[in-house]
C-alpha cells in the first residue's frame, strides 16, 4: 500500500504533465525552447513533480486511515510552501521554454514579391482590363506580413513575455480589472453559499446528512486563529499564486475542466468531500472569468477576496459565536 501511495500520484502527475505538453503543442502554445528535446523533457518532469506532490498526493491516501493533523507542528512558512513550489515550477517551465539562445525562433523568411498577373485575354472575359487596375498592374507592393506574435518574438523582454504567458497583461487597465473581480467575487461568494445550502438541503432530505461536515477542517480554524497579517498574506498568496498556476498556466493549455479537476484535487487534503462542491463551483466561476476577460486580474481579485472574507471575518466570527455548540455552522461556512 505504501508503494501505491507513491505510484498513484507520480503516475497521474506524469500523465497530466504529458497531456499539458501535447495539448500546448496542439494549440500552438508550445514554447520555442521546447524544440530542444532535453528542455522539453525536463519541463515535463518538473511539472509532473509539482502535480504529484501538490495535486495528486491525497489520492494515494484514499481508503487509508490517517492520523489527525497536528496543527501545533505547522509553522508560518509551511503555509506558503505549496505556493512557493508552484511559483518555482512556473519559473523553471518558463525559463526552459523562453530563455537563452535555444529559445529564439528562426528568422522569418523574406516575403516573396508579388507576381504581376498577365493581361486578361479579351476573348475570355469580354474586354481587357475588366479586373481592377491594382490587380492587373499593382503600383504599390502589398503590406509586409505582421510581426511574429509575442509568443515567439525574441525582441520582447522576458518579464513581458512572462506576463503574456500567464495572463497578466489586461486589455484595459489593471485597476479596472481588479475592481471588476472584486465586484464579481462578492457575487461568487453569495452564489456558492446558496449552492452549498441547496446541496445540504437535498442531502438532509434524502437522509444523507452524514455527508455534511459537523466541524470545519482542522487547518481552517488554525489559520483563522493566526495574526491578521498572516491571514491576509495567506489570502493574497492563494489568490495570486493559485490563479496563476491553475488558471494562468494550466487552463489555456488543458482547458477549464481539467484545470478545475486539478484545482479541486489540490484541496482534497482537507478531508471533507462536501467542501469540494463549493471549491469546484468557485473554480468554474474563476475559469469562466479568465476566459471572458482574457487576463488573470479579475480572478485573482475574486479569489483573494473570497479567502480573505472567510479567514478574516466569517470563520473567526462563526467559531467565536458557536464555541461549544459543535461548530455546525462554522463547518458549513468554511
Amino acid at each position: 500500500m505504501h508503494i501505491l501511495r507513491l505510484v498513484i500520484p507520480v503516475a497521474l502527475g506524469l500523465a497530466v504533465a504529458v497531456a499539458l505538453d501535447l495539448m500546448s503543442a496542439a494549440r500552438g502554445l508550445a514554447p520555442p525552447g521546447f524544440q530542444v528535446p532535453w528542455r522539453r523533457v525536463l519541463a515535463i518532469l518538473v511539472v509532473a513533480a509539482l502535480l504529484a506532490v501538490g495535486v495528486f498526493a491525497p489520492l494515494g491516501a484514499l481508503g487509508e486511515k490517517t492520523a489527525a493533523l497536528d496543527t501545533s507542528q505547522i509553522t508560518t512558512p509551511q503555509l506558503f510552501l505549496l505556493h512557493a513550489l508552484m511559483v518555482v515550477t512556473m519559473g523553471i517551465w518558463f525559463l526552459l521554454g523562453f530563455a537563452g539562445r535555444a529559445a529564439r525562433p528562426a528568422p522569418a523568411p523574406a516575403p516573396v514579391p508579388p507576381s504581376v498577373p498577365e493581361p486578361v485575354a479579351a476573348a475570355e472575359f469580354g474586354e481587357v482590363g475588366w479586373l481592377p487596375p491594382e490587380v492587373l498592374l499593382p503600383d504599390v507592393p502589398p503590406p509586409l506580413p505582421p510581426l511574429p506574435p509575442l509568443l515567439s518574438s525574441p525582441r520582447v523582454p522576458l518579464r513581458r513575455q512572462f506576463a503574456a504567458q500567464f495572463g497578466f497583461i489586461p486589455p484595459t487597465s489593471v485597476s479596472r480589472e481588479i475592481g471588476l473581480g472584486l465586484l464579481l467575487g462578492i457575487g461568487a461568494w453569495v452564489a456558492v453559499l446558496l449552492a452549498l445550502m441547496a446541496v445540504a438541503g437535498v442531502l438532509w432530505a434524502v437522509g444523507g446528512e452524514s455527508a455534511v461536515p459537523k466541524s470545519p477542517p482542522a487547518l481552517v480554524p488554525f489559520i483563522a486563529g493566526l495574526p491578521i497579517w498572516v491571514r491576509f498574506l495567506v489570502s493574497l498568496s492563494a489568490g495570486v499564486v493559485e490563479e496563476s498556476f491553475f488558471r494562468g498556466f494550466l487552463q489555456p493549455r488543458v482547458g477549464i475542466l481539467l484545470s478545475t479537476a486539478c484545482f479541486v484535487l489540490a484541496h482534497l487534503s482537507y478531508g471533507q468531500p462536501f467542501m469540494l462542491v463549493g471549491i469546484a463551483l468557485l473554480s468554474l466561476i474563476y475559469g469562466w472569468l479568465v476566459k471572458w476577460r482574457q487576463n488573470l486580474w479579475p480572478a485573482m481579485a475574486a479569489h483573494a477576496l473570497f479567502d480573505g472574507v472567510q479567514l478574516l471575518v466569517i470563520v473567526p466570527a462563526a467559531l467565536k459565536m458557536l464555541q461549544g455548540t459543535g461548530g455546525k455552522v462554522a463547518a458549513f461556512l468554511c
